[in-house]
């Protein structure tokens, strides 16, 4: 062995061809700070080994590297600007020393190689792919950019056009598309990925491939004319554009690294690359999505363990409540594999599901996501039915039946007698306690909440609700079910709206409460779209979730909060649903909604809304889009915090994740308890302090305050040494 260390090791493997391979002792390999450290000791002792003819780059592990360590990213994040840089330098360096040795190298890929993997073999002559390989620069998803010389190299690989459109976009390639761009040099089988790699390496030792010729197009300038690059980056730059809102930063400054770094050699782009790679660091973008990341590794990690402590699979599962909703929990159900039956007792809306089920699985064909072969039998894997024949034989029962809590406990007595002792019956309720709804089960503990967000297929959290006698075998196997249905599965305790929808109507009484006052709210709409970053404005999200399902969740919230949450008895949700104007569900609701050409849902303003919504019949227009955005938010967070003193739901990182995944929270600010580290608790609470005398929605909650005096935070950074610190 020539080199040995704890994530890597370099021996030979023939007369002067070395091979350095990641072990990490980790279930996957990394480019975290330690093993960069021992990649720099480890090109040290190659460059010194006597007779040394090339170098390939392997893992012991089914995946290659599966990026740097997102892990140590924020504390590495707090490092002031000028030490980051150096830090940057120094790695910069690392991978240069690879790429300047005296020798072809060539990197033998398997499974992942992201992130910083891809960055390190981009620093090679050459790339073999395995048919697993997948290899990408996605850095853009968490708020910055490559900042291992991805930016300089990828472009003088592949051309700057594809580049632009995987950094951008965050690509990740399989091996077929790497090799049509030039990414990768062969595809081989994993057997003889090695033999392939050694052949390469052998051609290029004896010069049947000009590797230096190679090596040294990749360290120069781009080739391109002045036009050209006109063209190129101007098209890159509209696109960007018209696809990614203005509040992230990191594809509009990763374009701009490539095009200033365009006619510049190696180590001058390199300057470029890694000061711009430190300012998205620095912001507070970079800081919510890669928090983002990491809660949502974490809700992954409890879902895995729940899975762990399960006695017995899932098999199959029932549905009792067809229409759309009842439609896509069986779609999600039967596309992952688990057979679900699809109950109703009309007829219509047992074909509504199928229908809404086939049309989601005929998108997926036109879209190459399925085969028809693989659409027909998870079609064929839900039976739609009238009765309860078959149902003793599931092991899991969502259901989906009219938000009616009569309605909903006598349909579950009834199911908890057809179905075999150890079923687990859910109900998909957004607000009626489940505690409640278990008053007339004889096995509550087998039963809990299971809310799906709507549409189903497309919304990624899932509300585990857990009742006073709820197991937690019960929520382990639950918990298991939705994560294996692709779902993101949090668990909270019991009280009226959970904590999704618990959450959400102080921002909806918020936004009553300024039309109230005569505020225009299609200017409300767009200043929480554009200025806060919402996907929807608050009145479009009541046309789209539907008034009438505001108008009943908004009967049970408020009667369980009467303190804080006082709905004026003729709010304008009120008035829209005794108007029938239920939203785009009906066509009409503050906004009126047709079909284009293309078949696309459009909104227009409805004619006659204002002289419903307006005691005058004209609103007034926003001068102060900071008060909207205040009034708005203040709200919601504070009920977020309750939320947390009350323990509905168990860390930050959980309801972070809630916000964002199951009402669409801007990413970019990473949730309530992100974003108020962010502001500042202390700043927040001068904010709110200034709008108490609205009510009690803006009354700050106690453990807030309590934070603020003894200087605490929802996400303590973790130090990362610098490399000054390390010696």
């Amino acid at each position: 062995m020539i080199f040995q260390s704890k994530t890597l090791q370099v021996k030979e493997i023939e007369g002067g061809i070395l091979e350095l391979q990641f072990c990490s002792p980790q279930s996957v390999n990394t480019l975290d700070t330690a093993t960069l450290g021992y990649l720099d000791e480890a090109l040290d002792v190659i460059q010194k080994v006597p007779d040394l003819k090339g170098l390939i780059l392997t893992s012991d592990k089914e995946s290659f590297i599966v990026g740097a360590d997102i892990n140590e990213f924020l504390g590495l994040f707090q490092y002031p600007s000028e030490e980051l840089e150096q830090w940057l330098h120094y790695a910069n360096r690392i991978f240069c020393k690879l790429e300047d040795l005296p020798v072809p190298t060539i990197s033998a890929l398997c499974g992942y190689a992201l992130g910083g993997g891809c960055e390190c073999v981009l620093a090679t002559d050459f790339r073999i792919a395995t048919p697993s390989t997948k290899i990408g620069l996605p850095e853009t998803r968490l708020g910055i950019m490559p900042g291992f010389g991805g930016c300089v190299r990828l472009p003088r690989l592949i051309g700057a056009d594809n580049a632009l459109e995987a950094i951008v976009q965050a690509k990740i390639l399989n091996a077929e598309q790497a090799l049509s761009v030039g990414l990768v040099d062969a595809i081989s089988t994993e057997e003889n990925l090695l033999e392939t790699a050694k052949q390469t390496l052998d051609d290029a030792i004896h010069l049947r491939i000009n590797w230096k010729k190679i090596r040294q197009e990749k360290c120069a300038p781009l080739t391109l004319s002045s036009v050209e690059q006109l063209m190129v980056f101007s098209t890159a730059k509209g696109m960007t554009h018209q696809k990614v809102s203005t509040h992230y930063m990191a594809p509009f400054l990763a374009i701009e690294t490539i095009e200033a770094s365009a006619m510049l050699h190696r180590d001058e782009a390199l300057n470029i690359e890694r000061k711009n790679f430190v300012t998205l660091a620095k912001s507070d973008q970079a800081t919510a999505l890669v928090s983002i990341y990491l809660n949502d590794q974490y809700i992954k990690g409890l879902a895995k363990k729940a899975k762990k402590s399960l006695t017995h699979p899932m098999n199959h599962s029932a549905v009792i409540g067809a229409g759309v909703m009842g439609g896509g929990i069986a779609y999600q159900s039967a596309i992952k594999g688990i057979p679900a039956v699809l109950k109703d007792i009309v007829p219509e809306s047992l074909k509504l599901g199928m229908d809404h089920t086939a049309q989601l699985l005929e998108q997926g064909v036109k879209r190459g996501k399925l085969s028809p072969r693989e659409m027909a039998n998870t079609l064929s894997s839900i039976r739609p039915t009238l009765n309860y024949a078959g149902i003793e034989d599931v092991d899991i029962v969502v259901e989906a039946v009219v938000e009616n809590p009569k309605i909903k406990s006598s349909v579950l007595k009834e199911l908890e007698e057809k179905v075999s002792p150890n079923t687990i019956l859910t109900s998909n309720t957004s607000t009626i306690p489940i505690t409640d709804l278990a008053s007339g089960l004889s096995r509550p503990e087998n039963f809990c909440g299971m809310h799906f967000f709507n549409p189903v297929h497309k919304m990624p959290l899932v509300e585990i609700i857990r009742g006073k006698h709820t197991s937690e075998e019960t929520i382990a196997t639950v918990v298991a079910f939705a994560a294996h249905m692709g779902k993101s599965p949090i668990v909270v305790n019991d009280c009226p709206g959970f904590f999704v929808n618990r959450v959400l109507f102080p921002y909806f009484l918020a936004f009553c409460q300024l039309l109230d006052e005569g505020y225009d709210f299609s200017h409300i709409d767009k200043i929480m779209e554009k200025d806060f970053g919402w996907p929807m404005g608050p009145a479009y999200l009541l046309d789209v979730v539907g008034i009438d399902i505001a108008y009943h969740a908004q009967q049970v919230i408020c009667q369980a909060y009467p303190e804080r949450m006082k709905a004026s008895p003729d709010n304008i949700i009120t008035r829209l649903y005794e108007a029938k104007r239920f939203g785009q569900k009906t066509g009409e609701g503050f906004y009126q909604y047709y079909t284009d050409k293309r078949g696309k849902s459009k909104k227009v303003l409805s004619p006659d809304i204002n002289q419903l919504v307006y005691s005058s019949g004209e609103p007034q227009p926003v001068t102060d889009s900071q008060m909207i955005m205040d009034r708005m938010m203040v709200p919601m967070m504070n009920e977020v915090i309750l939320c947390m003193e009350e323990n509905i739901i168990f860390s930050p990182a959980e309801a972070d994740i809630a916000l964002v995944y199951g009402l669409g929270f801007p990413p970019f600010r990473g949730g309530v308890c992100r974003y108020l580290d962010t502001i500042g608790i202390p700043q927040y609470i001068q904010t709110a302090q200034s709008y108490q005398s609205l009510g009690e929605l803006y009354r700050v909650p106690k453990s807030l305050e309590e934070m603020a005096r003894e200087e605490k935070v929802f996400y303590p950074i973790h130090h990362v040494k610098s490399e000054s610190e390390r010696g």
